[in-house]
């Protein structure tokens, strides 16, 4: 195995700085789509990948974004949940990609829930 140069060394930690300070808590959204197989028969694929390429053509790095299963409203799929640092999180529902797309530019980036698309605002239940 050939010797790594400090060259090596700093692009392999760039590669990893996004995701150390991730999980130290150095971020500021969480986005976790709904991938049950509900929400993945609905189109949850279109919408992670939507705003995975947001991140990623806009350089974000202080976004986590996650997938979970079924968020129990079967119905209202494709859906993904927002949470900002120190705001209550909101649920989005009957997603597509470009509907995602703007959810990233008003709610993610600049702050502004987009209510047309929100089915429910802070922490429910489905009893």
């Amino acid at each position: 195995m050939q010797k790594l140069t400090i060259d090596d060394l700093k692009k392999i930690k760039e590669q990893y700085a996004a995701t150390f300070n991730l999980r130290q808590g150095g971020y500021k959204a969480k986005v976790t789509v709904h991938m049950g197989t509900c929400g993945i028969a609905a189109g949850a694929r279109a919408v992670m990948n939507s705003i995975v390429e947001e991140l990623a053509s806009n350089d974000v790095k202080d976004v986590i974004v996650t997938a979970s299963g079924c968020a129990g409203f079967c119905s209202k799929e494709p859906m993904a949940t927002v949470e900002l640092l120190g705001a209550a999180p909101v649920k989005y529902c009957y997603l597509n990609a470009e509907k995602m797309k703007r959810i990233f530019r008003e709610h993610i980036q600049q702050g502004n829930i987009v209510e047309e698309y929100a089915l429910v605002m802070g922490s429910e239940t489905s009893y």
